[in-house]
């Protein structure tokens, strides 16, 4: 049994939105401020009660919608899926069943209904038409454990009645195993007590205690082992790391030891028809490296002889976190203009091995495509540099607009693509890519063009492949042929760019700036420079694009070069920091 589904209606930031859940492991991501801890609260307001108490929501909790007034209730709806036969039997009064006779169970948590400090009351109902009240069996039927972003895992894991450690001893003893725990346990309290000191002590006790009281009001006293059964050997149990007491040891790995601990306890419980793990932010308090260890094995996880399978829920920032996931276990929150929207990767249809390369392509920097308000994606590294500086010269500094300027290395946006526009994530992307037009030769073949400015170009078959998904959200901006023969294209930009390679290349700089001079029009002077710089020349290129656009840079910020940005940046740029 797993919860497949989550729909959250009225409830702060969201006003509607259903969540689909794997069996496994499911990372809720988006940026700061999205809803993320409303997806927990959401889950908590059925599954909490074991560890921690259920939320409580007041009046401001509900949804406010822009230009109207906060109305209604707040509904979580929970969707089951995967019963057994035992389970069926514990939810009955909350199954649906479809025409081939699967089960699923329907529950349902509302708050509503106000007192006088604005607090809702909650009312937690199942079935189709959720008029039937949750028992007490089904609500002991959901186990779950909640670990908050600023958890102290160090008090978790202390000695005590409750603690997770003490449970996970309970489920993993049968009746014999306690008593023989307790028989041990009483054998070595009658050893210690005959020992000298123990009986010395004793003696001095009862002493005093007899001298204070007198015979008829002191009471017994012995001097013995606390822990003498197993209830409170189990209770008194703790944690050593390295010889060393868990209090001694860092927050990052008392988080980890903690997990497993839960998840060990969570996955021997055969007294709960359900069972999960909310973890808010796991990234808290671990260095990337252990962020990609925890999630490697949360993505992993084996159900072993004897256990019960745990799903996990996670909420984060990290694109660390992003980066390794599977994109079925991922879940985007996506703010709209209205509310906030949730996308699933997994529902993407991608063309043939193009979901197996965005898997590959997804490292740290270009995961922040899930955390992101606005991106723009650039062919390489020469871009990369370019495009965050043309955009300042612009006055739209990128970083201030939340613009996520992400390089897919080479022409790999058709992997990338797919997640964005009206029906994925609404967020406004802008493509900057090369025309790269060609024309036929005498003998029919295809050959490389070097329009000018203003003439009309026949695009590459991949741009104009990248064209036909543009929408209202997902824009592709092409220049002429390439970045750097449409910067030259423009006069001012050519002083740079000769400065720069002079850094670079003096002789070379210096023969192509003598070239340029001599040719009479814009187009020829940036296929002159364009050639000399990137065409090749005996079989080698006389420069490579990364450190030729490095120079650039330098060139223009250092000297402060006033320089012409290209219509197809300006207009990306443009479309990403739109308001």
């Amino acid at each position: 049994m797993y919860l497949a589904s989550l729909k959250i209606s009225n409830f702060r930031r969201i006003e509607s939105a259903t969540i689909e859940f794997e069996p496994g492991l499911n990372i809720i991501v988006g940026p700061n401020n999205i809803g993320k801890t409303a997806v927990v609260d959401a889950l908590r307001s059925l599954l909490a009660g074991t560890d921690d108490p259920y939320p409580r929501f007041n009046v401001d909790d509900v949804h406010l919608p822009k230009g109207g007034a906060a109305t209604g209730d707040i509904v979580f709806d929970y969707i089951f899926k995967d019963l057994s036969l035992d389970d069926e039997a514990d939810f009955l009064h909350g199954l649906k069943f479809d025409s081939a006779g699967k089960a699923t169970a329907l529950l349902r948590v509302t708050y509503g209904d106000a007192d006088k400090s604005g607090r809702l009351r909650s009312r937690k109902v199942c079935g189709v038409h959720h008029d039937i009240a949750m028992t007490a069996t089904m609500m002991e039927n959901l186990r779950s454990v909640y670990l908050q972003p600023l958890r102290d895992a160090e008090l978790g894991l202390r000695p005590s009645r409750s603690s997770q450690l003490s449970r996970l001893l309970h489920l993993l003893s049968d009746d014999d195993g306690k008593e023989e725990i307790a028989r041990k346990l009483a054998e070595l309290d009658k050893e210690i007590k005959d020992l000298k000191a123990i009986v010395e002590t004793q003696a001095a006790i009862t002493g005093r205690h007899k001298s204070m009281l007198g015979d008829q009001l002191a009471q017994m006293l012995a001097v013995e082992l606390s822990g003498s059964d197993f209830t409170k050997l189990a209770s008194r149990l703790s944690l050593l790391v390295d010889s060393f007491e868990i209090e001694r040891n860092g927050l990052g790995y008392n988080n980890l030891i903690f997990m497993a601990v839960v998840l060990s306890e969570l996955a021997m419980n055969s007294d709960s028809a359900f069972r999960s793990l909310i973890v808010e932010e796991p990234e808290a308090h671990l260095h990337p490296q252990l962020q990609a260890v925890l999630l490697q094995y949360l993505s992993d996880i084996r159900v072993e002889e004897g256990e019960r399978n745990v799903q996990v829920f996670v909420t984060s920032h990290s694109p660390n976190f992003a980066s390794i996931a599977d994109l079925d276990a991922i879940e985007c929150l996506v703010e709209t203009d209205t509310s906030v929207e949730v996308f699933h990767p997994r529902s993407v249809s991608f063309g043939k091995g193009k979901k197996e390369k965005l898997k590959r392509y997804l490292d740290v920097t270009r995961a922040e495509i899930f955390f992101a308000r606005r991106v723009i994606f650039v062919e390489g590294a020469a871009e990369l540099l370019m495009v965050n500086l043309l955009a300042k010269k612009m006055g739209s500094d990128l970083r201030n607009h939340a613009v996520s300027l992400i390089s897919v290395e080479g022409l790999n946006f058709d992997s990338f693509m797919p997640l964005f526009g009206e029906t994925a994530i609404k967020i406004p992307v802008a493509v900057i890519t090369d025309g790269d037009p060609v024309i036929d030769d005498a003998g029919g073949d295809k050959q490389p063009h070097y329009p000018s400015a203003t003439e009309t170009i026949t695009i590459s078959s991949n741009t104009a492949l990248m064209k036909k998904r543009e929408d209202k959200f997902l824009k592709v901006f092409h220049g002429q042929k390439t970045f750097e023969y449409d910067f030259a294209l423009h006069e001012k930009n050519r002083m740079a760019m000769l400065s720069a390679l002079k850094d670079l290349h003096p002789q070379i700089g210096a023969d192509l700036e003598i070239e340029v001079a001599s040719k009479a029009n814009d187009r020829d002077k940036a296929m002159a420079l364009f050639m000399g710089m990137f065409e090749r020349n005996n079989g080698k290129k006389n420069v490579q694009k990364g450190a030729f656009a490095q120079s650039l840079a330098a060139q223009i910020e250092d000297n402060g070069l006033e320089i012409e940005v290209p219509n197809y940046i300006r207009d990306a740029v443009t479309h990403a920091c739109q308001p």
